[in-house]
């Protein structure tokens, strides 16, 4: 392993000062990172300890939603009696991610900047232009099994890992970081993500030592959540396809949706053609095929992942009559 230096910082405002050169990295529960340092994936000279800090709360907000520490454990977040009652969706998309143990050490500001799970990323001998840009992308005529047929490049077919961040864009979450020179910034999920396009290493809207704070949900909306995940097998495995949903049926009508998708692209995927294909009509199988085909209209298999496009239509389709009752 390369040597590097490590800090604990005792303060926000101490640990954005403490990245101080371009190859610091913070640390957090370490979950990913560890693991991509062991493989020399990632190679930070410095690491900045930020475990310490009083990022570990979960407060309700005036409006009616909450905010959420960055350190927050995932099982803590999970668990919440707030989360559970008002925001299943994101309480059942952390129970479907990894081992009970690895949700007690992971963030929930970490959650949000996995890095891909893609083969070719883990391997050095591979090309991989987000690990090393300009090599090329052995995934692309590689065994892409895993990999995203939706919002991918020339450049780069990884997908995004995160279950919590596909129910956090569901629910319209909002990202609140501390800059390096100390301002604060409010992202709304929905612009943090990047495609690869012909950058796939740039993977979030975060600039250089900048750090996640605190995560922003607002006031629970009306209707039925739920958290659908279809996987290689029953626990500790990452997404072929699911579906965060939320959708709200008044009056034998769809009144509103919020759909979003992992497994699926390179970042938690929401298309709202989806969403307009349901809202204003009574749940049918013919308006769910019409969703699925807004949502696999531009999709794109790439041999070995193939089988994710039909996959992923049946998987909203039965999302949707779970949700609506149809």
């Amino acid at each position: 392993m390369k040597t590097f230096t490590y800090e604990k910082a005792a303060t926000p405002e101490g640990a954005v000062k403490d990245i101080d050169t371009a190859g610091a990295k913070f640390i957090a529960g370490g979950t990913n990172l560890l693991d991509l340092m062991k493989l020399q994936v990632e190679t930070p000279d410095k690491l900045v300890d930020i475990s310490r800090l009083d990022l570990a709360k979960i407060e309700e907000r005036e409006d009616g939603g909450l905010t959420i520490g960055a350190l927050v454990p995932n099982s803590d977040l999970a668990a919440d009696r707030r989360v559970v009652a008002k925001y299943e969706v994101l309480s059942r998309a952390l129970l479907a991610g990894a081992s009970g143990q690895l949700r007690n050490k992971a963030s929930t500001g970490g959650n949000l900047l996995q890095r891909t799970r893609c083969y070719y990323f883990y391997d050095t001998a591979a090309a991989c232009n987000k690990r090393e840009p300009g090599s090329g992308c052995s995934a692309i005529g590689g065994f892409n099994r895993i990999l995203a047929v939706l919002g991918t490049s020339e450049h780069c077919i990884a997908t995004h890992p995160s279950d919590m961040a596909v129910a956090m864009r569901a629910l319209d979450a909002t990202i609140v970081t501390l800059k390096a020179d100390g301002d604060r910034r409010r992202i709304s999920i929905h612009d943090f993500y990047r495609l690869p396009g012909d950058t796939p290493q740039i993977e979030n809207a975060l600039e250089a030592g900048e750090l996640i704070t605190h995560i922003e949900l607002p006031a629970p909306v009306k209707g039925k959540q739920e958290y659908r995940k279809v996987r290689d097998r029953a626990s500790y495995a990452f997404a072929l396809v699911s579906v965060a949903a939320i959708v709200d049926v008044q009056d034998g009508v769809i009144a509103s949706a919020s759909l979003a998708f992992g497994g699926l692209g390179p970042m938690p995927w929401r298309n709202p053609a989806v969403e307009a294909a349901l809202v204003g009509k009574a749940p049918s199988d013919a308006v769910f095929e019409a969703a699925a085909t807004a949502l696999l209209a531009d999709a794109k298999g790439y041999g070995s992942n193939d089988f994710k496009i039909p996959l992923a239509r049946r998987t909203l389709i039965a999302t949707l009559r779970n949700v609506t009752g149809a």
